[in-house]
């Protein structure tokens, strides 16, 4: 069974002063991760882990993973004015966009960063927005039909809108060539949480033949190749966690086989784990407020959907402990909602819990990453407060609680709107 990093105890405690619903995270898990991640592809000279700041944009987090010389994957202009703001340098932020406003290849531009094109026709946008070509461009490659493994068929990128063609590829890297481009990076993203130490080593396998072919047909220099995400968590306690060091040997086996009787044996590889990075080292914590009974047994709790979306968008499995009750038998079968005017705003269908009682604090697992930051507004809901439990054991808020003033701001340009609220 999955247990909470933290107690009923200590939790009691932060709500006294940070009102449920929160997220909060683990600082000593999230340090022990990435001091695993580096140590698992340290044989690699160039390796650097540029985090995913779309999976839990804070800066509070982000700078822990800096400290262990992380980067930055950034997706928007919002993500790279976070990145810069923090003190990242070029070397450390990656802009992996798509459908890509021109302008915000000029702020990747101004910031250093490595601009990695998702389509072909980003070499044209890229050079009207800047007049010129960088130096140092990486692209993303999409191999369509379906990516499978041993255990079966992990992701369709046939129906990915992510990436360019193989014969995409190879003019890109010709024409980038012809325009001075002098180091190349490959990046591709071939599947989704995939919870087996099996899928870096058979990317790294496609990625790494493709880069030889690459260079030799181009006479590309390719300096770096990007596995991007992918490597997944265990959301369900029955499901095994991937073993970050058994991946990271699987990779270096690929590499001495493909890259270095090629002559490569000097490719930096990099890596964009937001979701193993941070995602088990999170938690939203709830409290329950209102119990149901009609054709079912419901549990009504103090967060709802716009607090972690991934159940009600995806079904996803999120485990769920009472805390407390951690020993008590799960004989009671509930679905546990919020209170939005949606029906699928549940956490849980159908979950043999504890009984819960008004009152009870609900540990809702793993959700460090696509938790807080894929949170919304409908029905007027307010996000939650982040809070950082720190490795002696004391806390601190890392994103207060957003007020309805914070969500009538984008209102005070108007008159109206002022004489309404008083001001």
């Amino acid at each position: 069974m999955k247990k909470p990093f933290t107690t009923k105890e200590k939790l009691e405690e932060i709500a006294r002063e940070i009102p449920t619903p929160f997220h909060i995270y683990d600082e000593k898990g999230i340090r022990e991760n990435a001091q695993a991640v580096k140590e698992a592809f340290s044989w690699n000279k160039g390796f650097r882990e540029y985090f995913a700041v779309k999976a839990t944009p804070n800066p509070y987090l982000i700078n822990i993973l800096k400290e262990y010389d992380c980067g930055c994957d950034c997706s928007s202009m919002t993500e790279l004015m976070l990145s810069g703001a923090m003190g990242f340098d070029g070397d450390h932020i990656m802009f992996s966009s798509n459908d890509t406003p021109l302008e915000e290849y000029r702020e990747a531009d101004k910031l250093g960063a490595i601009i990695n094109l998702d389509d072909f026709t980003g070499i044209e946008d890229l050079e009207e927005s800047l007049g010129y070509i960088p130096k140092r461009i990486c692209c993303r490659y999409n191999p369509g039909g379906l990516f499978a493994l041993s255990n079966g068929i992990m992701d369709n990128p046939g129906d990915s809108k992510y990436g360019m063609t193989t014969d995409q590829l190879f003019s890109a890297f010709r024409i980038l060539k012809e325009k001075g481009v002098e180091e190349f990076g490959i990046h591709a993203f071939l599947a989704s949480n995939t919870v087996t130490n099996e899928y870096y080593p058979k990317l790294s396998e496609v990625l790494f033949k493709l880069a030889v072919q690459l260079q030799n047909v181009t006479g590309a220099k390719i300096t770096f190749i990007n596995l991007s995400g992918g490597v997944g968590i265990p959301y369900k306690p029955w499901e095994e966690p991937n073993d970050i060091r058994v991946i990271g040997e699987g990779v270096r086996k690929v590499y001495e086989k493909v890259l270095v009787p090629a002559g490569m044996g000097d490719v930096a590889l990099y890596t964009e784990m937001g979701r193993f990075m941070m995602g088990p080292y999170g938690a939203l914590v709830t409290r329950a407020i209102h119990e149901k009974h009609i054709y079912k047994e419901y549990i009504g709790v103090d967060a709802c959907a716009v607090n972690l979306m991934r159940p009600a968008m995806y079904g996803a499995y999120h485990h769920i402990t009472v805390m407390g009750k951690e020993d008590a038998p799960c004989d009671h079968k509930y679905d546990v909602v919020g209170s939005l005017c949606e029906n699928n705003d549940k956490f849980a269908i159908d979950r043999m819990l504890p009984e819960i009682e008004k009152g009870d604090l609900l540990f809702i697992h793993d959700t460090g990453a696509h938790g807080f930051s894929m949170g919304y507004n409908y029905n007027g809901k307010l996000w939650s407060a982040e809070v950082l439990l720190k490795e002696d054991g004391s806390f601190q808020m890392i994103r207060r609680p957003e007020t309805p003033k914070d969500y009538f701001a984008t209102l005070d340009f108007s008159p109206e709107y002022r004489k309404m609220f008083g001001e």
